[in-house]
């Protein structure tokens, strides 16, 4: 029997699904016409992430969350294998995607999971409170993470698994001092990541100053803001978004936010944020509710990566952050986003239903 949280949490995730497919197909079909001659081209691939993605659901729902997490090590291994397979010619696509046939694998994306497993069972049996035994050893791991990601190169990404560590150390039990300490030491990393990659600068300058950039690193951002003003309160119509049609790259990506605003207006956009919100409010009461340790770490992890990945998405977007790069959870393109988003509302419900059973 599905308890009433798990039942809210099925109804916000399936609403969510249902408007990630039909935004999918609505910003993708002129590219999908263009590249393949199926305007539904990347919608199939989108609906096989989605099968995927039930069954990580279910897997992650009805299996016992002490058990996955005494398998994260092996999680960790297959994540670390996948990383490296990216960069080998003749398997690695694009430097983040295995070539699997006609369908690709993001293995950053599984990592998510990997990574929040691991965190949530190390951080229970050591000790976080202390910087040597409990919070530089996480880091390490972040360090080691860090130079497979960069390498790709995935800096949104490694940003992300980055947010989630601190957080998952601080909700554990680790000393502010210690994770400011830490923050602040990896700073200079952080500027040898940006003098290594230029682009990377530029985003952050197109940031600060977006019209000297629009024609250039901006051009994104502001292609995007076009289209979110053109929808005004009612939006186009579905599928009369003009962004998508080559002027917005990324539209059925990183971007497809500005779609949904062109089309659906300030109402659906609006309406998109509360859906979003709603699936984080439901996470935060699920992990208030948990019934043990374990169950509230795993919660709040699996809360904090779709809420922040999802706030940084929309930040990008409306321009109020840098580009990243990261998708919108549910809603952008992306088989292995849209699986491993799933699999987390997954973690999500099973520890509902141990809290209620």
């Amino acid at each position: 029997m599905v308890g009433k949280i798990e039942g809210r949490l099925l109804l916000v995730t399936i609403a969510l699904l249902v408007a990630g497919l039909i935004f999918v197909y609505s910003a993708s079909f002129p590219l999908a016409l263009r590249l393949t001659g199926d305007e539904t081209g990347y919608l199939k691939r989108q609906l096989v992430g989605c099968l995927i993605g039930g069954l990580l659901l279910l897997a992650f729902w009805l299996g016992d969350y002490w058990l996955w997490t005494r398998l994260s090590p092996l999680l960790l291994a297959g994540v670390f294998g996948g990383l490296v397979l990216t960069q080998l010619p003749g398997i690695g696509v694009g430097g983040r995607w295995i070539s699997l046939g006609p369908l690709s694998l993001q293995p950053s994306e599984f990592g998510k999971i990997a990574l929040l497993m691991y965190l949530a069972r190390s951080l229970l049996e050591g000790d976080p409170g202390d910087l040597r035994r409990g919070v530089l050893p996480h880091l390490a791991l972040l360090g080691a993470f860090g130079i497979l990601l960069l390498a790709q190169p995935d800096f949104g990404m490694f940003l992300l698994y980055a947010a989630l560590t601190f957080f998952m150390l601080w909700v554990a039990g680790a000393r502010p001092r210690h994770l400011l300490g830490a923050a602040a030491a990896g700073l200079p990393a952080l500027g040898v990541a940006l003098v290594l990659a230029p682009y990377r600068l530029g985003r952050i300058l197109a940031f600060l100053d977006p019209a000297s950039f629009r024609h250039s690193y901006g051009y994104q951002v502001y292609q995007s803001l076009l289209a979110l003003g053109s929808g005004g309160v009612f939006g186009r119509g579905l599928g009369a978004s003009r962004a998508k049609l080559f002027y917005l790259p990324s539209a059925h990506n990183d971007f497809i936010f500005a779609v949904v605003g062109e089309e659906a207006g300030l109402l659906g956009a609006l309406a998109l944020i509360l859906l979003l919100a709603a699936l984080v409010a439901l996470g935060y009461l699920i992990s208030r509710d948990a019934r043990d340790d374990l169950g509230v770490l795993l919660a709040s992890g699996a809360t904090f990566i779709l809420g922040f990945q999802a706030l940084l998405n929309l930040g990008v977007v409306v321009g109020v952050f840098p580009v990243t790069g990261l998708t919108l959870p549910f809603i952008s393109y992306g088989g292995s986003s849209l699986a491993v988003s799933m699999g987390l509302v997954g973690v999500l419900l099973g520890v509902a239903r141990e809290a209620e059973r």
